[in-house]
């Protein structure tokens, strides 16, 4: 659906003209459970968006609709505090909320959302939405503000309302991406750089077409080992605050300081920020068989010592191994499912999908979807507000 369609669909809705706001998702090409651990990410923001159309209410109302789910949420933005209903609304509330916190968000509002970005993937649906609301409702105001705070508001949206204790990097570059490029962020300082990627290479997102349960609590589990590490490293390292400020011959020398298990989440970060790094030095010089290696490293990491993989990412990732214009894979996202991320070259990428999809379903008895992506403009770029 066009925004141009979307805001067709608003007006025989709610009987009003609105206007019609975008926000991509993402994939991570590298970095993976970095951003919590102030680390660095090597995400870009893909050609599948979340569009909200908008329009002021004379009320204090907020009327809430999708084109893909029958609920119709109503909320009296008087009656506070308002809770999550554990629906898709919530994303939407909570950034209402956080905006009104904020001293905006006071007038009400009609809003109408439509989503492209597959959900359950890993490829960030809730952040394109985050976004996309936020720059509705601050329309309404007539205000603005810096892309960066933005994405800020819309995480703190996600961790204290949705409860999902997400890092930036998923609403930065939604906020932030732009076309042919990646972006290597900073997630302490909010630093970023944008890190060309060539047009010979396309990115092929194969969707697992699973997701296993114990994700939610494992992934907070994470972050809890995470910081579990930081407090007995900060005994010896007292300017430690993130596993960000590690090194790897500091984790080394307090190995035995450590539970097995937390050392090797540590392990996997450190390692992985390094990786990171290198990444985007590698696609600067133009070594895409050096891109291809440290993205089969970050896998065999996430899978052995973060323990975030699962059978079906396996298999897909051992799929791409070997086909023509294969350059590197991985998992991407939180883990135990969603998609992997494969670097492809552009003659092939064709071709790779349907070998891939084939080898899997003979594996796995299930079919999986394949988007054959490039980086795309984020939130901030000309696509901010459709024309409608």
């Amino acid at each position: 659906m066009t925004p141009q369609e979307l805001a067709e669909l608003f007006r025989q809705n709610f009987q009003a003209q609105p206007e019609v706001f975008s926000a991509p998702g993402r994939v991570n090409l590298i970095g993976e459970h970095t951003d919590y651990n102030d680390g660095f990410v090597l995400p870009s923001a893909i050609g599948f968006y979340a569009h909200v159309a908008v329009s002021a209410r004379a009320d204090k109302k907020l009327s809430i609709r999708s084109t893909e789910f029958p609920d119709v949420y109503d909320f009296d933005l008087r009656n506070a505090p308002m809770k999550k209903l554990g629906a898709w609304c919530d994303y939407v509330l909570g950034v209402a909320i956080e905006l009104a916190s904020a001293g905006f968000g006071t007038t009400g509002a009609n809003l109408l959302v439509h989503g492209e970005v597959p959900i359950g993937a890993g490829l960030s649906s809730s952040a394109a939405l985050e976004v996309a609301s936020a720059l509705a409702l601050l329309s309404l105001e007539g205000a603005e503000l810096p892309l960066s705070a933005i994405a800020k508001l819309c995480q703190k949206a996600e961790n204290e309302f949705v409860g999902a204790r997400v890092g930036i990097m998923d609403q930065f570059v939604s906020c932030h991406g732009r076309e042919a490029h990646a972006v290597l962020l900073d997630c302490r300082s909010l630093g970023y750089e944008l890190v060309p990627i060539p047009d010979t290479v396309k990115l092929v997102i194969s969707n697992t077409m699973v997701k296993h349960e114990l994700s939610g609590g494992e992934y907070n589990l994470r972050r809890e080992q995470c910081e579990q590490g930081v407090e007995i490293l900060s005994r010896s390292y007292p300017h430690i605050k993130a596993l960000r400020d590690v090194t790897g011959a500091q984790l080394a020398a307090q190995e035995e300081s450590m539970p097995a298990v937390i050392y090797k989440r540590c392990l996997h970060v450190v390692q992985e920020n390094e990786r990171v790094l290198q990444t985007a030095e590698r696609f600067r010089s133009g070594d895409l068989p050096g891109v291809g290696r440290l993205m089969r490293d970050s896998h065999q990491s996430l899978r052995d010592l973060y323990e975030v993989s699962c059978r079906e990412l396996d298999i897909m990732v051992e799929a791409a191994e070997g086909l023509p214009g294969f350059i590197g894979g991985r998992m991407t996202g939180g883990g135990f499912g969603g998609c992997t991320v494969n670097l492809v070259r552009t003659g092939n990428a064709e071709a790779f999908s349907q070998a891939i999809a084939s080898h899997y379903q003979e594996k796995t008895g299930i079919f999986p979807d394949i988007y054959i992506c490039s980086p795309a403009h984020g939130a901030g770029a000309e696509l901010k507000k459709a024309v409608v």
